[in-house]
């Protein structure tokens, strides 16, 4: 199928919103230029510039650069995939015409730091309180504690101690959770696991830890034989881009809660799929549907088959 948007159109669409959508943020930026990692290799020092008034681009590492279209050709090439001009303005079309239609997600919230937690102690889940939310949540202990650590961070502007289980995300902070709080110490980003499968062809991508944790307990099994991905806040969505795209994934499954939130990032990881070549995407909030989320769905489950086996 030919592409509708021609050359001139495609070099209108800004660079930075195209590496956006592939998952990378600049490492520096100023009014002229942004620096990013390069997209086309993997590197640790950023050569990757973009000049934001001319909306160019050159690599300093490949001593290559361009304008919005080459860059889609030479990417797609570096995936393997067709890359003929005709086919860089299909996919251009594909990541910014469809995309733009949706609702922007505030992006702002991930990697950032909250300075007044202050990480005092990780250690085996003991607490009796913690043990309680687990089981009001339906979360068998051993599961959680495969997956989660008991953590203890001071708030320096209260003074006060909170004891919380928490899940270690990719920037080595921890996201935390008990009955009153939410939050995160140190960075908060996603969480990655590897699935027991190696070189697995499905990705799962849920919201929350307790999402994850959830569908281990259902499930009744130890782990996914597919990878894992815990967004961990709607905000580090476009982290779990950047993860789909280092891996040969096959088919990508979203868990994510039924409400507006949820279905922006649905609608998110969907049109972003679809700009990836071989991927399919099965949404499986439908499993629990009349629910805000699939652990509400699991715990009343759990409950529902309880009541029924008491006389």
């Amino acid at each position: 199928m030919e592409s509708s948007m021609n050359i001139e159109q495609a070099n209108a669409i800004p660079m930075s919103e195209i590496l956006s959508r592939l998952g990378h943020t600049p490492t520096k930026q100023n009014t002229t230029d942004a620096w990013y990692k390069s997209p086309l290799r993997n590197e640790k020092t950023a050569s990757f510039k973009v000049n934001i008034q001319k909306n160019v681009w050159y690599d300093h590492g490949e001593g290559i650069g361009g304008d919005v279209v080459n860059f889609a050709c030479k990417y797609l090439k570096v995936c393997k995939e067709d890359c003929t001009e005709t086919d860089a303005l299909r996919w251009l079309e594909n990541m910014h015409g469809k995309t733009s239609r949706i609702t922007n997600i505030d992006t702002s919230e991930c990697s950032q730091k909250d300075t007044t937690l202050v990480l005092k102690e990780v250690k085996e889940i003991q607490k009796g309180g913690l043990l309680v939310y687990l089981r009001e949540r339906e979360i068998p202990i051993k599961v959680a504690k495969a997956f989660l650590k008991e953590v203890h961070v001071l708030n320096t502007k209260t003074n006060s101690r909170i004891y919380a289980l928490g899940i270690k995300n990719e920037e080595g902070g921890y996201e935390l959770r008990n009955h009153l709080f939410k939050g995160c110490v140190n960075k908060k980003d996603i969480t990655f696991i590897r699935g027991t499968k190696q070189n697995p062809k499905t990705v799962h991508i849920f919201e929350g830890a307790f999402d994850f944790l959830t569908m281990i307990a259902h499930q009744k099994t130890k782990a996914f034989e597919g990878d894992v991905i815990i967004l961990n806040s709607i905000a580090c969505i476009n982290k779990a881009t950047g993860y789909i795209k280092k891996y040969n994934y096959k088919q990508a499954f979203t868990w994510m809660d039924n409400d507006t939130a949820g279905e922006k990032a649905t609608n998110f990881l969907e049109e972003f799929l679809k700009t990836e070549v071989g991927i399919t995407h099965f949404k499986k909030n439908y499993i629990y549907d009349g629910f805000k989320d699939v652990n509400e769905w699991h715990a009343f489950k759990v409950k529902e088959s309880r009541a029924k086996q008491c006389p």
